[in-house]
């Protein structure tokens, strides 16, 4: 079937966002294969139709009205590992990718595991936790540049929760890491996962962690600081198991998210003299032109 026959109209953001929120795609696509992310990249210069790429949703905040545009589901799920040299697709489960490695006993990859992202999505964002980044363990990634052709990059920049991907129009569809054999492995994974359970709203509709956290304590911490846990705007709350969580109680739109978002970063820079910056990237309803 052709990329053309595969689009969809009027697809609703709430059912590819962890968040639950946000409005309708003009276009939608989902793509499972490196050469139908190239057909598409294609399709979309010639239509000079705007973008945006999602894999499981999470760190992302649609615009009430939706996007106007073509929002392409990435699915693309092949896994390849030999002795600690991993090649695999894009829109595989990062947090499943995590709990997989660690039970063969090989290090690097055991904080993904809770996280509800990609492995695009990871890399896009540099996620991490518990003092490990994606890039720790990243040599390569394979990307469909501007021109439609598949291109694997290895010389990159990343910082916290920073990517060169944030600001070049690359569509990753790849990721080659090289994990090294710890015997304590999958005991580090089941920590970590364990206690994430226990402190952060796991399985409620959030969009991860909200704000990135300031050299020097975290978010979290400052904002329960200010006493905000629980604060709610409509449907929107910060969650009173983790300060720096907004969660979803119910028919949470974006705008009141981001009336919370502005809330919280005006009562810490109050009381606490600390500038919050967003973590979780609101899409807006148009991109103006990319």
């Amino acid at each position: 079937m052709s990329i053309e026959a595969r689009i969809e109209s009027r697809k609703s953001l709430k059912e590819l966002s962890t968040f639950g929120i946000g409005g309708e795609a003009r276009y939608f696509i989902s793509i499972d294969s490196i050469p139908d992310m190239q057909a598409l990249r294609l399709f979309l210069n010639r239509e000079k139709l705007p973008y945006w790429v999602v894999g499981k949703g999470s760190n992302s905040l649609f615009d009430d009205r939706g996007f106007e545009g073509m929002v392409i589901l990435n699915k693309i799920p092949f896994i390849e590992f030999d002795v600690g040299a991993l090649h695999v697709g894009a829109g595989y489960s990062f947090s499943l990718l995590g709990v997989q490695m660690a039970r063969k006993n090989w290090g690097g990859l055991e904080f993904a595991s809770g996280i509800p992202g990609s492995v695009g999505g990871a890399i896009y964002m540099n996620a991490g936790a518990n003092g490990q980044e994606t890039c720790d363990t990243l040599k390569s990634v394979g990307v469909i540049d501007v021109s439609g052709a598949f291109v694997e990059r290895s010389d990159l920049q990343f910082s916290y929760r920073t990517s060169p991907f944030q600001k070049n129009e690359d569509i990753i569809v790849s990721g080659r890491f090289q994990l090294k054999k710890v015997e304590s492995a999958r005991e580090d994974q089941l920590k970590i996962i364990g206690y994430r359970k226990e402190t952060q709203p796991y399985g409620e509709k959030s969009a991860g962690c909200m704000f990135r956290n300031p050299e020097d304590i975290s978010a979290g911490a400052l904002i329960e600081q200010c006493g905000l846990k629980g604060k709610r705007i409509g449907g929107a709350e910060v969650s009173s198991l983790h300060a720096n969580f907004i969660v979803n109680r119910g028919g949470a739109t974006a705008q009141e998210v981001m009336e919370l978002v502005h809330f919280v970063k005006e009562t810490v820079r109050k009381k606490a003299g600390k500038d919050l910056e967003l973590e979780v990237r609101p899409i807006p309803y148009q991109l103006g032109g990319k």
